[in-house]
């Protein structure tokens, strides 16, 4: 396939004419007559002193660094001379406030310098930590071809990661692998197009695409929030004319909006992201979003066919609330699900380590936290997405420990009563809100599924009234008042 160099990438990708490079003179490396050969050669055939090129630029106005591979070095490879420009780069962007761009194109370690090329991964790795730890954004852009060590260090590190159409990206050469082992590497497992659908890249997007991405992440990322948002207002949410079983039904009508179209239709902008990061793809989404100018990154049950949600959702909703707290940004929580998944693969893939998992991370992350009940709350998956600085539900949201006809059967075993189990154990929006686990109850009128733009338009202007108001009480308030919230429901 026909390749992007360096240099081209940032013309695609930042603003004309405002890239300035950062590079100096490469660290001289001791080189044998060979090697130095080599070099000169690579240096004559690109015309570039080393196999990365580092710089600055603007993306629509907004400062960027960026670091990129040039394959065509001696196959992009990394010696000391490559790494230590890198670390520089990153160093400075980290010092500087910039977010960081990434693309490497490479064959990993420059065998020519052996094993102390190989420990240069480790102090690249450190200066990308070290600018994640800072909440700056890092992002990757994986070209035709990454493997080895890159790979395996500041190829694999991004907040948000992206791959080329067709790259070839794997751990493992499939040169090398063949060599070693006899037979060809098994076709198609490492392209970009595979990592995605195993969920460790976002999204496969070609170069000239890119720009447009990265423009849409920084515009949530990096713009300052508005200030609190006007709500709309609307008739009081109304009590005795439904029951908690209409709310049980209302939430199950297939025409009911979920979190795609939330997304879709009442954000400023979004950029979804996919999967867990390490080779697993659940039914949760995972965006970048604003809601009425507050940014935010939001993870939703997807309303699929059962919504039965598994141990892989629950560790997508564990990479976005670590995300949220890598950028520093408010986490959204959407909840719709049917239950757990009742399977063999979720108990051996670790369902209730996972449940457990997401509640701890949720209720000490250090960042506003709203949860939305936007229809089913059913069971432990439901649970794990609750326990937020505030909540909200939808007229026809719920929450129980079970269905109720899973409490029926418990019960009464059958499932016939399960009406009367909804209503005795106060699973409504409005019996939740009486006994202090919603704070506000948005209204249907008189049902989402019936007026569902204007129930999307209430609802997000709502989730940014409360992130609004949540990013103005300082992190050891909010987070005294998150976890007295807990320790008191039900007292």
């Amino acid at each position: 396939m026909a390749r992007t160099n360096a240099r081209e990438l940032c013309d695609l990708i930042l603003d004309d004419g405002s890239f300035v490079s950062w590079d100096t003179e490469p660290l001289a490396v001791p080189a044998g007559p060979e090697y130095a050969a080599e070099l000169a050669a690579a240096r004559a055939a690109t015309g570039c002193d080393e196999s990365v090129l580092t710089g600055a630029g603007t993306v629509s106005g907004r400062p960027v660094a960026v670091v990129a591979s040039e394959f065509d070095f001696l196959a992009g490879s990394i010696g000391v001379a490559a790494a230590e420009r890198i670390t520089e780069a990153i160093t400075r962007a980290t010092d500087a406030g910039l977010p960081l761009l990434a693309s490497p194109a490479s064959g990993g370690t420059r065998m020519q310098e052996g094993t102390v090329a190989f420990l240069q991964m480790v102090k690249i790795t450190a200066a990308v930590a070290r600018h994640k730890a800072a909440h700056l954004p890092y992002l990757v852009y994986l070209r035709h071809p990454t493997t080895g060590g890159v790979f395996a260090s500041w190829g694999s590190l991004g907040h948000i990661t992206v791959a080329e159409p067709g790259a070839l990206i794997g751990f493992l050469g499939p040169r090398v692998y063949e060599q070693l082992y006899g037979h060809p590497f098994p076709a198609g497992v490492q392209t970009a197009e595979n990592l995605q659908r195993h969920g460790v890249v976002d999204a496969v997007l070609p170069p000239a695409a890119v720009r447009g991405a990265l423009d849409r992440a920084l515009a949530v990322i990096g713009d300052a929030p508005a200030g609190i948002p006007p709500t709309e207002t609307a008739p009081a949410v109304p009590g005795a004319d439904g029951s908690a079983w209409d709310c049980v039904l209302a939430s199950r009508r297939p025409d009911r909006p979920g979190v795609d179209q939330l997304l879709r239709a009442a954000s400023d902008g979004h950029v979804l992201l996919s999967g867990t990061g390490r080779g697993e793809s659940g039914t949760t989404v995972l965006a970048l979003a604003r809601f009425a100018g507050q940014p935010v990154v939001l993870l939703g049950q997807r309303r699929v066919t059962g919504g039965l949600t598994g141990p892989a959702a629950l560790r997508e909703a564990r990479r976005g609330m670590a995300l949220a707290e890598g950028l520093a940004l408010p986490l959204v929580l959407v909840i719709d699900t049917a239950g757990p998944a009742l399977s063999r693969e979720a108990e051996e893939g670790g369902l209730a380590g996972e449940i457990a998992r997401c509640l701890a991370d949720l209720v000490t992350l250090d960042v506003p936290t709203v949860s939305v009940l936007m229809g089913q709350g059913s069971g432990g998956p439901a649970l794990a997405m609750v326990p937020a600085d505030r909540v909200l539900a939808a007229r026809n949201g719920w929450l129980a420990p079970l269905p109720p006809e899973g409490a029926s059967a418990i019960v009464f075993r059958d499932t016939a009563h399960a009406p009367e189990l909804a209503a005795a154990q106060g699973v409504a929006a409005a019996d939740l809100r009486r006994n202090g686990i919603v704070d506000v109850i948005v209204p249907e009128l008189p049902d989402a599924a019936e007026e569902p733009a204007a129930f999307l338009r209430r609802l997000a202007d709502t989730i940014a009234a409360e992130v609004a108001g949540l990013r103005a009480v300082p992190g050891d308030d909010r987070m005294a008042a998150r976890l007295r919230r807990y320790r008191r429901i039900g007292l």
